[in-house]
């Protein structure tokens, strides 16, 4: 597993070493990079978001099929995957965007905690214990500012994430309501302890997200209207051809 985490934090641990030698402020090195890795995933992220918000939408079809055919496992399945087509939603496509995400996140958090040991650039030795705001060392554990901006930017980005969303109890809908209360302090005591410049790209990394599903809730509701319009024309025309092949069999 380490072997595979260091795959990406030594090349990610490059490009911030270069990012370095550009602005030669280890802080605001750490801003550029968590800003361009979350640039880079952004495709992946905004094809994992239409297919939650789809998911979110057909959510009371899916409850009826289910309850339907409770006690027939295989009628189940092939109506659900029906139901999956109709709607154009493919299962692994929720799926594929996380599994890439995965270790590129894993490696930046890895070099983050321990950037000596990805990082061997020698401007890179005394450029992790710089200090940044109030920060005296980006090495160091920040006691309380850095952890609680990312604690709290964690909070908001499950509040941001679930609007529109309702647990109904369903186990998965509770799961992420629980979550959205412990996950926040569980950041909140880990950054007390992981070096500040981790810290830092949490906080960055989180305000980057709410502001993007505020983005991207909005463009959700645009492609939702024009869905509608289409559905809504599409009918028009049915309902047109219906009534000429009346008006030609009266005739």
């Amino acid at each position: 597993m380490n072997f595979i985490i260091g795959l990406f934090a030594k090349p990610i641990g490059s490009l911030l070493a270069w990012i370095y030698g550009l602005v030669n402020n280890y802080g605001l090195s750490i801003i550029i990079l968590t800003l361009l890795v979350r640039l880079i995933l952004l495709p992946l992220y905004t094809k994992q978001i239409r297919y939650q918000s789809k998911m979110t939408e057909v959510q009371p079809k899916l409850k009826e099929i289910q309850e339907k055919y409770a006690n027939d496992r295989d009628t189940l399945s092939m109506k659900t995957m029906e139901l999956y087509r109709e709607e154009g939603i493919s299962p692994s496509s929720g799926c594929l965007p996380l599994l890439i995400q995965m270790p590129i996140i894993m490696g930046l958090f890895a070099l983050l905690r321990s950037p000596l040991v990805y990082m061997t650039a020698p401007q890179m030795i005394a450029a992790v214990h710089e200090s940044f705001l109030w920060v005296k060392d980006l090495c160091q554990p920040d006691s309380w500012i850095l952890p609680l901006i990312a604690g709290i930017s964690t909070y908001f980005t499950y509040t941001v994430g679930s609007m529109g969303q309702t647990s109904g109890g369903d186990p998965t809908g509770a799961m992420s309501k629980m979550m959205q209360y412990f996950f926040p302090i569980f950041i909140f005591l880990m950054g007390r302890s992981f070096p500040a410049g981790l810290a830092l790209y949490w906080a960055i990394g989180n305000i980057f997200m709410i502001f993007q599903s505020f983005y991207m809730k909005k463009v959700r509701q645009k492609e939702q209207i024009r869905d509608e319009i289409i559905k809504e024309e599409k009918e028009n025309r049915k309902k047109a051809r219906e009534e000429a092949k009346k008006s030609a069999k009266n005739k």
